[in-house]
């Protein structure tokens, strides 16, 4: 059993999950954590292991669906560690895990650096990023990713793995099979580009997102990956199930591959919603649509 008598910062106990996710859904979590640094991190990480309780790993919660029943056992949320050093000469950055990528997007085009500029309307953190090689328009995190810092959850350590080694492919990684937390990132963006010209491009990539996609509405961002040379936006789109609903959860009109919650959606009716696309779509294209979202608590 967890105390607050461990000496340890920032663990609550039964605090609701909705605030940390995107979709404003999910129980409590048991026991929550926010360290602020490596040191507290590892120390967290440690007691959990000492006193043998499972623990959850949570970032901004923008790729994530938590169950209505919440979490047990130590649920640790990643975003208090954050931050970002840019070296505008060499164009070399390295940021924090719990970097939101929309702000690492605005800072480097501030220096003039190249090559984050598609980032920019994507609503999560610089690991999550990595573990999912977030991508849009064209870019994405591998593109520029020298390596990584990680934490090995079995035995404490911290080791540095380079691109080349992370097995990166469309919206995968090695890092979501392995026990291991990204830290850090280093970046090697391009330098000596036209201030002024960046900033438009971040700012016009953003508008094109807030035009064409629900973001005035708790959501995930895409729920489904893309299949190889089609658009599942426009697959769900075809067979007529924009504005599709199950309880307070629906298929965005202004986007199909958008779930948003109007104001009082369950995890249950966004899992529902999820279930009723796939069976759908199987039935009219003999395929299944796969889920980026990653769901915790529903097993």
């Amino acid at each position: 059993m967890l105390h607050n008598n461990m000496n340890l910062p920032n663990i609550k106990s039964f605090i609701p999950l909705a605030n940390f996710t995107t979709w404003k859904v999910g129980g409590q979590a048991q026991w929550l954590a926010e360290p602020r640094n490596l040191d507290e991190l590892s120390d967290i990480i440690y007691m959990a292991k000492q006193k043998r309780i499972c623990s959850h790993i949570i970032g901004a919660g923008s790729n994530l669906l938590i169950s209505d029943q919440g979490l047990k056992g130590l649920t640790i949320c990643l975003k208090k560690m954050h931050g970002c050093q840019i070296n505008q000469k060499t164009g070399v950055v390295e940021a924090l895990a719990g970097e939101p990528l929309p702000n690492l997007a605005r800072k480097v085009a501030k220096e003039g650096l190249h090559g984050l500029e598609w980032s920019i309307g994507i609503p999560g953190t610089v690991g999550g990023a990595i573990v999912m090689n977030a991508g849009a328009q064209d870019g994405c995190t591998a593109d520029k990713l020298i390596s990584v810092k990680v934490l090995s959850i079995p035995d404490g350590k911290l080791y540095e793995i380079k691109n080349d080694e992370l097995n990166f492919s469309y919206r995968t990684s090695m890092l979501q099979k392995e026990q291991l937390l990204v830290i850090s990132a280093l970046f090697q963006l391009d330098p000596g580009r036209n201030k002024k010209a960046i900033i438009e491009q971040t700012n016009n990539n953003l508008n094109h997102r807030l035009k064409t996609q629900p973001y005035h509405l708790p959501s995930c961002g895409s729920v489904f990956r893309n299949p190889e040379g089609l658009k599942a936006g426009r697959i769900i789109e075809e067979i007529g199930l924009k504005g599709f609903c199950s309880g307070g959860a629906e298929v965005s009109r202004l986007h199909a591959n958008f779930i948003i919650n109007k104001g009082s959606a369950t995890a249950e009716d966004i899992s529902n919603l999820i279930s009723i696309i796939q069976n759908k779509v199987e039935e009219k294209h003999g395929f299944v649509l796969h889920p980026e979202v990653k769901r915790l608590g529903f097993e």
